[in-house]
């Protein structure tokens, strides 16, 4: 047997005053990886490091990585492929906090999620000169989001380059935040003139008579998810002034019947609730110049018995159409409070999964 492994010190070229500057070397009496990195802003670090190292702690635990911050400096010991995680994680959320955003704790869960999935090969994240990952980002005037997960990250890319985009999977995921978000951005930077934004009310079944109120009223319950996103993305008066000029409209999809929709970003939500007919109505409406999102969760269909989701039809109708992209989300992209994704994870599990009235397919 040979001895102990030994590894030569790397040395990397030399980076400018903003970037992080990195020393990587082994110990030669032990198979554990040390890299050193010292961050050139002494304020920067402190908030990367998280108060009481708390992001450290978390980036220890996620990776199983030894983690030891002496003043803007951290010290990353463990396995090899762990250890560049770790750095590969330091290095996003530093430049993101050189570009002025906030490091959250789930911000850290995402870069470490992308880390990962950049050596597992589940996605091809792209990556920036010296192994830096760039992930997708969407930005208003308000808020920049950033992708969490590779699936996140794939989706904000398709819906970059391609017309027609399916968001599909569980609760949590992004789908739809991520979608009005992408609509927010291209209205903000003129690539379309309005924004619409539509889900099935199945659950007064498009029948909304009896309740009180005007339209408005009667439909907003289910449409709040669509207003919050909003809301988060462009300064409330804005989107008040919008939706009162019709810039931004806001409507069941009862309502999207005989129109074409030319220059507008176009999201359907909750879209496993359409029926085949008002799947392929709704597909019709797109016109020239537009852009449209459909988002929607194939577990969790509200209609009749007997009645065929929309949604389940145009995946397997559209899979090879050219121009349209489906992005498929799973239990490990959700991004709410872990304990969602357990709770998503044991109804996959557990086989309760099913949509009832596709069972015949």
């Amino acid at each position: 047997m040979n001895g102990p492994k030994s590894q030569e010190p790397v040395r990397l070229a030399a980076q400018t005053l903003s970037e992080p500057t990195e020393r990587a070397e082994a110990a030669g009496a032990s198979d554990a990886t040390h890299i050193a990195l010292t961050f050139e802003n002494n304020r920067l670090a402190s908030e990367l490091f998280g108060q009481f190292d708390q992001n450290l702690a978390l980036i220890e635990q996620k990776l199983k990585v030894d983690a030891r911050a002496r003043g803007n400096t951290v010290t990353l010991t463990g396995d090899a492929i762990a250890t560049n995680q770790a750095r590969r994680t330091l290095d996003y959320l530093y430049d993101s906090l050189l570009k002025g955003a906030a490091v959250e704790a789930s911000d850290v869960e995402g870069a470490i999620r992308m880390a990962i999935a950049a050596d597992d090969q589940l996605v091809l994240p792209t990556l920036e000169k010296k192994g830096r990952l760039a992930l997708a980002q969407i930005t208003t005037r308000k808020k920049t989001v950033t992708a969490r997960t590779p699936t996140q990250d794939a989706y904000v890319r398709a819906m970059d380059r391609a017309e027609l985009v399916f968001g599909v999977g569980p609760a949590g995921t992004g789908k739809t935040y991520l979608a009005v978000a992408h609509a927010a951005q291209l209205l903000e930077r003129g690539s379309v003139e309005r924004i619409v934004l539509t889900r099935p009310a199945v659950e007064a079944g498009e029948r909304l008579g009896f309740l009180p109120g005007d339209m408005k009223e009667k439909v907003d319950p289910y449409l709040r998810p669509l207003y919050d996103a909003l809301y988060d993305m462009i300064p409330g008066e804005k989107v008040e002034r919008a939706i009162a000029a019709g810039v931004i409209e806001i409507a069941p999809l009862a309502f999207m019947r005989g129109r074409t929709l030319s220059n507008a970003a176009i999201i359907l939500d909750e879209a496993q609730n359409t029926t085949e007919m008002q799947m392929k109505m709704f597909l019709t409406r797109l016109g020239e110049g537009g852009r449209m999102m459909i988002t929607g969760d194939p577990s969790q269909i509200d209609l009749p018995r007997g009645v065929n989701s929309g949604l389940v039809q145009a995946l397997s109708v559209l899979d090879d159409v050219e121009g349209a992209v489906i992005c498929r989300f799973r239990s490990v992209d959700v991004v709410r409070h872990p304990l969602v994704q357990r709770i998503v994870e044991a109804y996959e599990s557990k086989g309760t999964e099913k949509p009832h009235n596709q069972a015949e397919r």
